[in-house]
């Protein structure tokens, strides 16, 4: 009688700590999944903060914007390369950079325009020349890429502007010599071998925010050049 008490306390003990255990384990994927709730909420809450433009939200989703500005302003900091040179990326007065530390005030004007040169990567090459990433009047970021081909540029690095090809018979300028390594049909610079490891929901969101920025013209013709209207 007393050996089927003890049995009994043993697996009543046992059942016990299971279920307790299940509970903890619960628990704390309960709060897991609250924590990375509330730390999205609180991305797309500072991307809709901090982004430097009037953004049209008309028929935008939302949320995506906001996380979308998050990672184009504060993770990737787009605009350091895609605005036309360090001298107007900020406003006057705006640059954090200067003396008496002024606020920074980022120059609406060339926001994510393009247009900054690079130079060649060697003597003999061409020039890099960052892209113009505002939308045109199709409402579609990089001058009208669908999302597909912009997912593409991100995953792969493709120009798919051919603007600074490998040389060929026919083509012999601007272009890349055989001798180099670069592949001319690749965007150089670009860390595009970085943003090719974000998730698919974090491209969607940064072209999401992209068609929300205002259209810069750019140039009055080549591919720097928006159709804003």
């Amino acid at each position: 009688m007393k050996m089927s008490r003890l049995r009994k306390g043993i697996v009543s003990a046992a059942a016990l700590a299971l279920t307790a255990g299940a509970w903890l384990l619960g628990s704390s994927a309960r709060s897991s999944a609250h924590e990375r709730e509330e730390f999205d909420e609180s991305r797309v809450r500072r991307g809709l903060e901090i982004a430097p433009v009037p953004l049209n939200l008309r028929g935008k989703d939302r949320v995506l914007v906001g996380l979308g500005s998050y990672l184009v302003n504060a993770v990737a900091s787009c605009n350091d390369c895609h605005s036309a040179d360090p001298s107007t990326e900020y406003a006057p007065g705006g640059n954090p950079y200067f003396k008496g530390s002024p606020p920074r005030v980022v120059n609406q004007a060339t926001y994510l325009g393009g247009g900054r040169n690079f130079g060649s990567l060697i003597p003999g090459t061409p020039a890099i020349v960052s892209r113009n990433l505002t939308p045109d009047r199709s409402g579609k970021p990089a001058g009208g890429l669908s999302f597909a081909e912009f997912r593409e540029v991100l995953r792969t690095g493709v120009d798919l502007d051919h603007l600074h090809p490998n040389c060929s018979a026919t083509v012999t300028s601007n272009c890349f010599p055989a001798a180099q390594p670069f592949d001319g049909n690749l965007l150089q610079v670009m860390p595009w071998p970085i943003f090719q490891s974000f998730t698919e929901l974090d491209i969607r969101a940064i072209y999401e925010y992209l068609r929300t920025v205002p259209c810069i013209t750019g140039p009055a013709s080549g591919v720097l050049h928006n159709y804003c209207v």
